[in-house]
């Protein structure tokens, strides 16, 4: 009877550890119901060196708007400022990247410094120069970021490349779309990675707590890493496989043991 306690012990701890493996993250956990919460408005992104953008102008008269729009093909301005156009082919260029100074060349105005510029300030300089050069009376001109981005590392189901081509993502919506938490990670170590100004910071989130939303890293921006620490040293297939075979056999040695002393 004493082996057969003991042997019931050690099949006691082996699923209490399998428990304990396979716990749930509760996400924001300590929010309530009855409680009202402020929301914190997403800062627009700014643009930085080696950014992708799209931008277009529009116009009631399509030929004030086409030199803008890097057509492929010519045009030519004449001393007066007007502008005039020969063949072009349909395909429309718009996207340009910024270089290493930050700034882009842009058809007819020039060189355009945008760094720093959120996509709504890239559009009002742009339509601002269009209406004081006498350009275009009526331009609307529209701008996208084209390049953001996540990469999400560590504890996550589904490792790589999260693409936004909507330009507006947040840390729970990239952990969603990366599969979830794996039962070894840290939910109080997710971890962004942010360059800024030239310097990168690291910041930790804790998943399980409402002052998630107040992070200055949960609402994410291009070329950000988030990567999810574990909670302990990961075992290997191996490893995991064989701690699988051994809980089995406690088991059904026990479950053996525990059925020959019942029908003794």
């Amino acid at each position: 009877m004493k082996t057969l306690n003991i042997l019931a012990l050690l099949f006691g701890l082996a699923l209490f550890h399998s428990c304990g493996l396979s716990k749930k993250v509760v996400y924001v956990g300590d929010m309530t119901t009855d409680s009202i919460y402020n929301v914190v408005k997403a800062p627009p992104l700014r643009l930085q060196k080696a950014d992708r953008v799209s931008i277009t102008v529009h116009s009631k008269d399509p030929e004030l708007a086409a030199p803008f729009n890097a057509m492929t093909g010519a045009y030519t301005v004449s001393e007066n400022g007007t502008i005039s156009t020969r063949e072009r082919e349909a395909s429309v260029v718009d996207n340009y990247v910024l270089d290493q100074q930050g700034n882009i060349d842009f058809p007819v105005l020039g060189k355009l410094a945008l760094e720093g510029l959120s996509t709504e300030e890239v559009r009002d300089l742009i339509r601002g120069m269009l209406i004081d050069k006498g350009l275009i009376n009526d331009p609307v001109v529209k701008v996208n970021l084209l390049n953001l981005k996540i990469n999400v590392m560590g504890e996550v189901s589904s490792i790589g490349i999260i693409e936004v081509p909507e330009s507006k993502i947040n840390l729970l919506e990239v952990i969603s779309k990366a599969g979830g938490l794996t039962r070894n990670a840290a939910p109080d170590r997710v971890t962004v990675i942010r360059e800024e100004n030239g310097v990168r910071k690291k910041v930790y989130n804790d998943i399980r707590s409402q002052e998630l939303f107040n992070s200055p890293t949960f609402h994410l921006q291009q070329n950000d890493i988030v990567y999810v620490e574990p909670k302990s040293a990961e075992t290997s297939v191996a490893e995991d496989r064989a701690w699988r075979y051994w809980s089995l056999g406690i088991g059904m040695f026990t479950l053996t043991l525990t059925l020959l002393n019942l029908f003794k």
